[in-house]
């Protein structure tokens, strides 16, 4: 590890510079050094150690003295020995004695050269480190016979850059990082460092020399906030169990034929320890009590509201500063993977709210994270989101693209997570997304739309499709913009889904109303099958719709408890009725009456009520059929799955339509009334004739309602109605869905 050699005006300047904490190249100057003393090779060995009484070489070599005494280079902290028998780097450790008398024998960290290699700072530079994970932040790690952590940080306009924790006092003139230029990639391994550590870096600004500490933007796990440093943590300890789910995923291409039905969750308020504090439950304990119910409910997914670390509560999440790490709040990282093995092994997949579109201003976040807008713009007309008070993401630049496209990896990688929902993708879309028209800068050819944000979604949904097979991504994007979900390749935007914000808008003000002006607003139902093959569509109820004034969903409907009730089944009927996979946030399913608050827990107790008790039994009836019955789920995507029946009796506010799967004799009728007026003998024209099966009624006494129907079973008669040659003669009870199947055993033994 030869250097050149300074001279001792040199490095006595070097060394203050060092003690004031500008020296941006402690290497130069700490470690070993072959000097010249009178005129013969020696070997002189520096270290700063600020909080130190004394210093001492310990020899590792069986020549010569085995403790050398440092004597005090410079008197804030620096100690120096010149051992003038050597002329060569030899191998040796430091004896530190503290002002208590306390001594420690620790490795020095700046006898070791370079770790990362040019190769990985090329790609990194170019956005092509994909794995950038398994090279930046803190690793636990082996080099030559010692055991440490090495430390990668890209802070290229930065004039020094620190690693500071317990391991030194927070002091950062101890361990300044070598900065592999010309990439602004600064590395540092120091030794006898272990997992479980507290680290932050510690960056001098070269523009105006301020004193930033920034927590790691790779940091895989951190300290419960308000606390914000990162801890190290080994990525390969947890054993996952899950690899029946794992091999299975990786052989099914996509959900698109199958049933999709995900719950959207808050874990910090699910459900709350009662009588400690009313604290939220940890990851452990929500695998033990969240994946039952789940299981038990039907649904196929969950999906998590942003897991990754974030320093407000009240951002639910949405505001992120560790985007490598679950948050500390609920647990530790692995006990995080803990909760994902068990959901697959319970055959339930795992999607995480992903945020690339923005960042918050947190002083120890990403937000002028070396004195410059290195992660977001300079120009707040391109760099800010108003609406949110937080940062944008800087997608031109190679390495912030880079940083983006890693961390979705990551988490499809680390966590076997199974599916990315990314949030707020018209923001990143559109140039001017929410601005006045001098508030944004248009793109190369003058027009609104964010080039640089389309070219790293397509990216960022190439990549992870070929990598993991069977995942999926899905865009909360609620403008026009058209192809979301279409491949890249014929000019989409790569997206497996697409949320339908205009099905769930449309639906919710239809409901909103009394039911005798519904009438009115009948297109609110029927609108949605113009669009509806224009985009792999989910059909969401999802957290938004639940906060902020908006009431919860049961609130948001009119009447006494019972109408709203009802009303609540049969919307959850039509969701599962039309095409589209679907989404259900936490409490929807059993008619929650207060708005969602991120601090409490849901109001489990409603389902001791009939009316809350029947909600929730309803949609996990309408799961099983959901799961059991092709033609709800094989068909959702394409127009040979969907027959209207009849879409235009707006005077009753009824509508009845066929769902039909791959096979086209296998079918399911719905039969959808939103009014509180029973109807009897209402007649709908269905394919063939037989006895039709009811499947489902929303009215049924289980679920809370009148028990008005149809006996279990129909028998067509040969009158034509609707353009079909048979038709079935109803009872439709107030504010109902009723679901029909032919029963073939029947007809066959009939006709036998």
């Amino acid at each position: 590890m030869e250097r050149p050699s300074l001279s001792d005006e040199r490095i006595d300047q070097a060394l203050e510079s060092l003690i004031r904490g500008t020296n941006g190249d402690p290497f130069a100057v700490l470690g070993p050094h072959l000097v010249t003393v009178d005129g013969r090779t020696a070997l002189a060995i520096r270290a700063c150690q600020p909080h130190a009484a004394g210093l001492e070489v310990i020899r590792r070599s069986p020549l010569g003295s085995p403790v050398v005494p440092m004597t005090r280079r410079h008197p804030a902290g620096v100690f120096e020995a010149v051992l003038e028998s050597e002329d060569s780097i030899i191998d040796y450790r430091l004896r530190v004695t503290m002002r208590n008398g306390h001594s420690i024998e620790v490795d020095d960290p700046y006898r070791y050269g370079q770790i990362l290699s040019e190769f990985d700072i090329h790609l990194f530079g170019e956005g092509r480190l994909y794995r950038a994970f398994e090279r930046f932040g803190a690793h636990p790690m082996r080099v030559g016979d010692a055991d440490g952590v090495h430390f990668v940080i890209w802070a290229p306009n930065a004039e020094r850059v620190s690693v500071v924790g317990d391991l030194n006092n927070w002091d950062g003139r101890v361990h300044g990082m070598r900065q592999l230029t010309p990439s602004g990639v600064w590395e540092l391994f120091v030794p006898g460092l272990h997992e479980g550590e507290r680290y932050k870096f510690e960056i001098r600004a070269r523009a105006h020399g301020l004193l930033l500490h920034k927590a790691d933007p790779f940091g895989f796990q951190f300290e419960v906030p308000p606390q914000s440093a990162a801890i190290v943590h080994r990525l390969d300890r947890h054993v996952w169990r899950d690899e029946r789910w794992m091999s299975e995923r990786a052989q099914k291409s996509s959900w698109y034929e199958r049933p999709l039905a995900i719950y959207e969750v808050h874990l910090a308020s699910w459900a709350r320890a009662v009588g400690e504090g009313d604290r939220p439950l940890t990851y452990r304990e929500l695998a033990a009590r969240l994946i039952p119910y789940v299981r038990d409910m039907g649904y196929t997914h969950i999906e998590l509201l942003p897991v990754m670390e974030h320093p407000f509560g009240g951002s639910w999440g949405y505001q992120v500063t560790g985007f490598f790490a679950p948050t500390a709040r609920l647990g530790s990282a692995d006990d995080f993977r803990a909760l994902v093995d068990a959901c697959h092994r319970e055959g339930i997949g795992v999607i995480l709210d992903w945020v690339p579109a923005h960042f918050p201003r947190d002083a120890h976040g990403l937000a002028r994270f070396d004195g410059t807008a290195l992660y977001e713009h300079e120009d707040p007309r391109q760099g800010e989101h108003q609406d949110w008070g937080t940062l944008l993401f800087n997608y031109g630049r190679n390495e912030v693209r880079n940083f983006l496209l890693t961390n979705a990896l990551f988490w499809l990688d680390q966590y076997h997570i199974d599916g990315l929902r990314v949030d707020a993708v018209a923001s990143m879309l559109y140039l001017d997304y929410s601005r006045r028209a001098d508030q944004w800068v248009p793109n190369k050819y003058g027009g609104r739309e964010n080039l640089d944000a389309i070219e790293f979604i397509r990216e960022l949904n190439t990549r992870t499709h070929a990598e993991y097979p069977g995942t999926m991504t899905i865009a909360e994007e609620s403008t026009a913009w058209p192809a979301v979900s279409r491949p890249v390749y014929v000019g989409g935007l790569g997206f497996s889904y697409k949320w339908n914000m205009g099905w769930m808008h449309d639906i919710l003000q239809y409901v909103g109303q009394d039911p005798i002006y519904r009438k009115y607003s009948h297109r609110n139902v029927t609108f949605s099958m113009l669009y509806a093959y224009t985009e792999n569509f989910i059909l969401p109820f999802s957290h938004d719709e639940v906060v902020h004034g908006k009431r919860s969903l049961i609130e948001k409907i009119p009447g006494d408890r019972w109408q709203q009730s009802a009303t609540l089944r049969a919307l959850f009927g039509f969701m599962y009725g039309h095409p589209g996979k679907k989404l259900m946030f936490m409490g929807n399913e059993f008619g929650q009456l207060r708005e969602w608050n991120h601090d409490r827990s849901l109001d489990w107790h409603l389902l001791a009520e009939r009316h809350h008790a029947g909600i929730r039994l309803w949609v996990r009836d309408l799961n099983a059929v959901y799961q059991a019955e092709r033609s709800l789920h094989e068909m959702d995507f394409t127009s040979d799955g969907f027959q209207w029946i009849d879409c235009n009796d707006n005077e009753n506010s009824i509508v009845a339509f066929v769902r039909r799967a791959r096979d086209a004799s296998d079918y399911v009728i719905i039969v959808l009334n939103f009014t509180p007026v029973p109807r009897f003998g209402y007649r709908v024209g269905v394919p063939e004739p037989g006895r039709y099966r009811e499947l489902l009624n929303s009215d049924g006494g289980v679920y809370g309602g009148s028990d008005l129907g149809n006996g279990g079973s129909v028998d067509s008669d040969p009158v034509p109605q609707h353009g079909h040659p048979q038709s079935l003669s109803l009872v439709l009870p107030p504010v109902s869905c009723l679901v029909f199947k032919i029963n073939r055993a029947a007809a066959a033994a009939a006709t036998s």
